[in-house]
């Protein structure tokens, strides 16, 4: 690896050498209000690119109020992560080309490279038909043209309030290096450990992985094999009790009229979408496989994916016509009990979807193991 952006290799390398030398302090002159002064800076940092850099101006999953996205524009200052333009070019790119040469974080090039390392020799050129939306927005493109300008000014007005209750040292550490080291290596962590350690739920052929424990580090972004099968959903985490509260601030916002045209994939399309692909990718896998036990297995998945796709038709086309203000109060009851009946028909299909393509899984270890 050759370094070419050596002012953004020399910043990183100083506040990690800032980290071990102000540690002793830190560790000393600890208080609560060092701590919440860290903690909600980190949050603030942390959440505007998640909230903002990542779901708003990288994927557009909603559109937000001018003023909310000026807010956030100004907190992702706290994160160090260059311009919400240049931020959202590369992760657009890693999106475009993810897992191949062209992607500029991919973790193909190893576990390291994908964290951190690409920052030091990647290209800075922004290729302005990747970003030609954001080139439209003011308030982007202000931040970008005025970012070191604003994140200066920003970070050195905390680090002041800071003096206030903490020794200079000791507000360094918590209001500043602390918290770019951790806001940087959370993020780091989705293009390295969400490559790595996880399942695979929805898109097996990609080395994006779902991970519980790396939600709770990265404001949400764990779920990251749903998040690249699907970049257009403003969730990450679509199950209740998923930990996603970048999920939650933007519904709640939505809920206060600041953002608005939140975009998720319905359960029924989701379900269409895996079976489609898990069907393509196991008979691949089954045509390599001999014996009784493959052929079977492949009829059966095939038999399933057939009726699976033909009764979520039929049910969206009730759904459509449950809607149509033309029926009778009898006609839309007949199509509520239609639908029920469809959406029971629907599950048993997608519980005997499952339960094959498991029992092809263990096919496929036994084959490997011998």
């Amino acid at each position: 690896m050759r370094i070419k952006n050596w002012d953004i290799f020399i910043f990183v390398i100083v506040y990690h050498l800032l980290l071990v030398v102000l540690a002793p302090f830190a560790i000393r002159d600890f208080s609560w209000t060092a701590f919440w002064i860290f903690f909600v800076t980190n949050c603030i940092g942390g959440l505007s690119i998640t909230v903002g850099y990542h779901r708003l101006f990288s994927h557009k999953t909603y559109s937000a109020h001018p003023f909310f996205e000026t807010v956030i524009l100004l907190t992702s200052t706290l994160a160090f992560q260059w311009s919400a333009y240049a931020w959202s070019h590369d992760h657009r790119k890693h999106h475009n080309h993810v897992d191949t040469e062209l992607d500029p974080y991919s973790i193909k090039k190893g576990f390291w490279y994908a964290h951190m390392l690409w920052l030091f020799d990647y290209d800075r050129t922004i290729d302005k038909s990747v970003v030609a939306d954001l080139e439209q927005n003011p308030r982007v493109m202000f931040q970008h043209k005025h970012f070191l300008a604003l994140t200066w000014i920003i970070n050195l007005a905390i680090l002041g309030v800071a003096c206030i209750w903490l020794s200079p040292l000791t507000a360094l550490f918590y209001s500043f290096v602390l918290r770019v080291f951790t806001v940087h290596h959370s993020t780091w962590f989705i293009n390295s450990l969400a490559h790595t350690w996880g399942s695979k739920t929805y898109a097996k052929e990609l080395t994006a992985v779902d991970n519980a424990v790396l939600a709770v580090l990265t404001f949400g972004e764990g779920y990251h094999n749903y998040h690249h099968a699907f970049a257009n959903d403003y969730r990450n985490g679509i199950r209740w009790w998923h930990f996603d509260p970048t999920k939650w601030i933007v519904w709640s916002a939505s809920k206060l009229g600041m953002v608005k045209n939140l975009k998720k994939v319905d359960r029924i399309r989701l379900q269409k979408i895996l079976v489609k692909k898990d069907k393509q990718m196991i008979l691949e896998r089954l045509n390599e496989e001999s014996g009784s036990t493959a052929g079977n297995l492949a009829t059966k998945l095939n038999e399933l994916a057939h009726a699976f796709d033909t009764k979520a038709s039929l049910l969206n086309r009730k759904y459509a016509e449950s809607r149509k203000t033309s029926k009778s109060k009898s006609e839309k009851k007949l199509i509520r009990v239609e639908i029920k009946h469809l959406q029971q028909e629907l599950a048993a299909i997608w519980k005997a979807w499952i339960a094959t393509t498991r029992i092809a899984g263990r096919l496929f270890q036994l084959s490997h193991a011998h």
